[in-house]
């Protein structure tokens, strides 16, 4: 009997620690790469695909706004589309390019 207690114990340990090691992987962070997306080029599904905040009828808005005016000159350009202001230009500035 003597026998099998310690390599019943040795392999219990081992197994706590494995599903330790598990459990500390599963509770790591999941870490998103940010994407960006060009004011100038994007399609209104890539601008609501990116951009926190922007629907499909946002991202047309500023499709529309672009072909009317031309190309945005500045992130800050977005506050003249209708619906779009301070907070979602905010969220969204790490997202946007020129």
């Amino acid at each position: 009997m003597k026998f099998f207690r310690i390599p019943l114990a040795a392999l219990f340990a081992v197994s706590l620690l494995l599903v330790n090691v598990q459990l500390a992987n599963a509770e790591e962070p999941v870490v998103q790469e940010q994407m960006l997306v060009n004011l100038n080029t994007a399609t209104a599904e890539e601008l609501s695909e990116v951009l926190v905040g922007v629907g499909s009828a946002k991202a047309e808005l500023i499709v529309q706004y672009r072909e009317e005016h031309g190309k945005f000159s500045s992130v800050e350009q977005l506050l003249e589309v209708k619906g779009i202001g301070i907070a979602t230009l905010e969220k969204n500035k790490d997202r946007m390019q020129l």
